[in-house]
């Protein structure tokens, strides 16, 4: 039935080539973001004429494994997997290998060089989250929120964070009193890891670092119970909720990645790998080595950080509604002044 109705796709597109399903391993939808990056991978599929089908593994590396393998089973032709532990993933990567299936890392790497790298360019992200608090908050004792232990995500922005601090650091002009890593990115575990960091330094902390928009709502929730509300804070992922916290003045900067773009680039890179291009002849693919010493072929799209001076950007990009941007905000930044 299948091939059947694969190539009558084919008929109806006039390209001759059988439709393709792609399958997309979702470690979780906890975060915002991923609903957009699944609309966007969706519609690129569609637009190709293949086939989406996922699984949700849940914040569990192992569930991922047996959602890969399901996929598999349900004749997925190519792979686009968030990797809930990209170590752990490996297993899921030999055996799609093992059958012929070429493997998207999406937005985190997994170690290994049959998988193509699809992400925007996290150090890069690191250093636009340090340059916005920096400019903020030149002097002090900074707190580095990290992201999750487990995603290599975390160590590449706090790399790119640790270069822009670096001179400030060795000149005394900022002291980083304490750094933690967040366990699965949750934004409750990055309240608890404030909390206790502000409880040991007595409150002295006059800028924090945080890795991610989730994280970001986490520690706005420990300063503001401290009464500290208003300290520079960093995060990424143009959150609707860390927007409009930008807009509030709660959080300095949110570095947005348009999730649309990478997902829009996941399902036509899919359908690309699935048809037999080679990952080095996919359009802006690069050949990129991991800090591991992995040589894997790569895409990195671009972030844009917003801020209080550029919060229009967002809005006029159809990203966010002004009324959702400025709600509770009568006296902010543009546009809602």
């Amino acid at each position: 039935m299948k091939l059947i109705a694969t190539t009558a796709i084919a008929m109806v597109l006039g390209t001759g080539a059988f439709a393709q399903t792609v399958g997309v391993s979702w470690s979780n939808f906890q975060e915002e973001r991923w609903k957009t990056d699944e609309a966007a991978i969706v519609a690129a599929i569609e637009a190709a004429g293949g086939e989406y089908i996922s699984a949700d593994a849940q914040s569990s590396s192992s569930k991922q494994l047996s959602d890969v393998e399901s996929l598999v089973a349900q004749g997925a032709d190519v792979l686009v997997i968030l990797a809930q532990d990209p170590q752990a993933i490996i297993p899921a990567v030999n055996a799609a290998a093992n059958e012929g299936i070429p493997v998207i890392a999406y937005d985190r790497l997994i170690e290994d060089d049959r998988a193509f790298y699809l992400t925007f360019d996290n150090v890069e992200v690191g250093r636009m989250q340090a340059r916005a608090v920096f400019e903020a908050q030149p002097t002090g004792n900074y707190v580095m929120i990290k992201g999750s232990p487990t995603d290599p995500n975390a160590d590449f922005l706090r790399g790119g964070q640790q270069e822009v601090l670096q001179a400030a650091i060795d000149s005394g002009d900022i002291t980083i009193v304490d750094e933690a890593y967040t366990d699965g990115w949750l934004p409750a575990n990055a309240q608890r890891n404030m909390e206790q960091i502000l409880t040991a330094n007595d409150n002295n902390v006059d800028a924090v670092v945080a890795s991610n928009d989730g994280t970001a709502g986490g520690v706005v929730a420990a300063l503001t119970a401290q009464g500290l509300e208003g300290l520079p804070v960093s995060g990424q992922d143009g959150d609707h909720a860390a927007l409009n916290r930008v807009a509030r003045g709660t959080q300095t900067v949110s570095v947005w990645k348009d999730a649309r773009a990478l997902g829009k680039a996941a399902g036509e890179i899919a359908i690309s790998l699935a048809s037999g291009t080679a990952p080095g002849d996919i359009e802006g693919a690069q050949e990129w080595t991991s800090p591991a010493g992995t040589t894997l072929t790569a895409k990195f799209l671009e972030p844009v950080p917003v801020t209080a001076e550029n919060l229009t950007v967002v809005v006029d990009a159809g990203w966010i509604e002004k009324d959702a941007l400025c709600q509770g905000v009568t006296e902010g930044p543009a546009p809602c002044n």
